[in-house]
């Protein structure tokens, strides 16, 4: 697809880009640092590493409740609503569409920045994922202090087994998201646009009938 035939919107509020990127930085230093606490590298020092992952960890928390109540106040949640409506076309096209040089069944708009698929992933990050990450992260911060909670009951064992699995969950799905940034219709064009706001789509694109309905 040429550059004549695309055209701008504006789809990414400051906001939004802000926790984007911090929210990533965030999560890359916490996987490096946690990586460290379990000796797996060497890269600050054990006490250093500690502090830094639970400043990064509390600070993560918080970035999170204000990212939850944005998304409130603004009506951004209703982005996140499932449907499946183009959901098995999408994942065909991911599964082979993409590969043949096929057009994507859902372009983005701004009342669905996110297609079918992305709105089950993303919501699943945010409702199951990193809220149990978070949970067993806080938990084993505390763990001193569980006998006095009355939590002296769970195993200290389970719970960080639980928070490497979800970091390692976390791992893949970065790396799954970084590649699929490069498949618009230039590698860097979704990058591009997570940092300016502004996402290129054909200029005779107009959003359908589902995608709008979810914005009312």
């Amino acid at each position: 697809m040429t550059e004549q035939n695309m055209k701008k919107i504006y789809l990414y509020s400051r906001f939004e880009r802000f926790w984007h990127w911090t929210q990533a930085v965030m999560i890359m230093l916490l996987m490096v640092t946690g990586l460290e606490v379990h000796g797996v590298i060497t890269l600050f020092g054990f006490e250093k590493a500690v502090d830094l992952h639970n400043t990064l960890a509390i600070s993560w928390l918080i970035l999170f409740v204000f990212i939850i109540f944005w998304l409130i106040t603004t009506g951004e949640w209703k982005q996140y609503i499932p449907t499946s409506k183009k959901l098995i076309a999408v994942a065909m096209y991911y599964a082979s569409g993409i590969f043949k040089g096929d057009p994507h069944p859902v372009r983005k708009s701004a009342d669905a920045k996110h297609n079918p698929l992305q709105r089950m992933v993303y919501l699943g990050l945010s409702t199951i994922l990193l809220p149990l990450q978070m949970v067993t992260g806080l938990l084993y911060w505390t763990y001193n202090d569980w006998a006095a909670y009355g939590l002296d009951f769970i195993s200290l064992n389970a719970v960080a087994t639980v928070h490497m699995a979800c970091a390692y969950g976390l791992l893949a799905f970065l790396i799954v998201h970084v590649y699929m940034t490069t498949t618009g219709h230039t590698v860097t064009a979704h990058i591009a646009a997570m940092f300016s706001g502004w996402e290129e789509v054909p200029e005779d694109y107009k959003a359908e009938e589902w995608e709008i309905h979810d914005k009312s």
